[in-house]
């Protein structure tokens, strides 16, 4: 794996509990894996009936990632032991529970071998409610984006379990699709976008034409709550400082095949586009790829906003998946492939603007 590379489970999603150390953990990380896990038993022990709360609780969280990164069978165990058992619901806030368990998750896929991990699937769930099978669909999920898991008895018996019950992870491709080829890849050179420049440098730009603002001064607003709230869900989980605007408009006519551009958007009124043209620097529309725009959604999720934290690779892959239906009005049944198939029929643009 060459250096320029992201594996599902680095990046924003393990900021938290470094950027805020405890001094718990001074002594903590001085002990070895069933002294930390002891540790942590005695400190929910300790909570049991009052509930495990502040620094507590990020206390037992930090050992259980700790626990995750060290390669070993015990270790496994015990990581998903003190996520699933140990650490009382209440015990932290929603948020941070979810937060926690997809770390781990993550850290466990990223670290252990396929065998230390296999123990964790022998008993089929009862239900998709405890922490306990929450975890597992997580590592199930993160297996999916590296190819790895399917074959294995415990783990396919497991993952048809968590369909039968409903789980909204399961219904996901146990493989990575090609058109997930840039999911938690880092090259460099290829970050996020900032600059017009940039934008043009890698993307084709779609020049103005009159027939694009005629369009879009006779397009109707098509408001959708359902469906703009799952096309925001990727902005929404990771925390993003700003409220994502999500619109659907109808046209009484075809747009013609250059008309969707610039002059095109700027009829629409898009609150981000508001006082555009009164600041340096012209708006600019460049057409791009399903595969662009999955991406970036699983991005938004996956690295997380500056006021958030990361999602995890496998809620990031199923919040894309769900923002990219929801943008091309599919009903959740379509199979995934054949989702791939009407994106690549559809036509998506990055546009950018200088507004305050």
């Amino acid at each position: 794996m060459s250096h320029d590379e992201e594996t599902p489970g680095d990046g924003a999603s393990d900021r938290h509990f470094r950027e805020r150390p405890l001094p718990e953990l001074q002594h903590l990380a001085e002990l070895g894996p069933e002294e930390m896990y002891e540790a942590a038993e005695q400190l929910c022990r300790r909570a049991a009936g009052a509930g495990l709360r502040g620094d507590a609780a990020r206390t037992v969280g930090r050992i259980a990632e700790t626990l995750a990164d060290t390669p070993s069978r015990d270790c496994v165990m015990f990581a998903a032991d003190l996520v699933s058992r140990l650490l009382p619901p209440g015990g932290t806030n929603l948020g941070e529970g979810d937060r926690l368990l997809r770390s781990v998750a993550a850290k466990l896929v990223k670290v252990q071998h396929l065998r230390n991990l296999e123990p964790l699937f022998g008993d089929l769930p009862d239900g998709i409610g405890s922490p306990a099978a929450e975890l597992r669909a997580c590592v199930l999920g993160e297996l999916a984006l590296i190819g790895s898991g399917t074959g294995r008895q415990s783990l396919d018996a497991y993952a048809e379990k968590l369909l039968e019950l409903g789980h909204p992870l399961a219904r996901l491709p146990r493989a990575r699709l090609d058109i997930e080829h840039r999911f938690a890849v880092r090259i460099r050179g290829l970050g996020s976008i900032k600059t017009a420049k940039q934008l043009r440098s890698r993307f084709p730009e779609v020049r103005s034409t009159d027939g694009g603002a005629v369009a879009g001064r006779a397009a109707g607003d098509a408001r959708d709550d359902r469906r703009a709230n799952a096309a925001a869900q990727p902005f929404e989980a990771g925390g993003w400082a700003r409220e994502p605007e999500v619109r659907f408009f109808t046209l009484p006519s075809p747009l013609g095949p250059d008309d969707f551009g610039m002059s095109f958007l700027r009829e629409l009124p898009l609150r981000c586009l508001a006082g555009e043209g009164s600041r340096r620097g012209s708006a600019l529309a460049c057409a791009t790829t399903a595969d662009d725009v999955l991406n970036a959604l699983f991005s938004a999720s996956y690295v997380g906003g500056a006021n958030g934290h990361g999602q995890g690779g496998a809620y990031a892959r199923l919040y894309a998946w769900d923002s990219l239906y929801a943008l091309m009005g599919l009903p959740v049944g379509v199979p995934f492939l054949e989702a791939v198939r009407r994106a690549a029929d559809h036509r998506w643009l990055r546009f950018m603007a200088f507004t305050d």
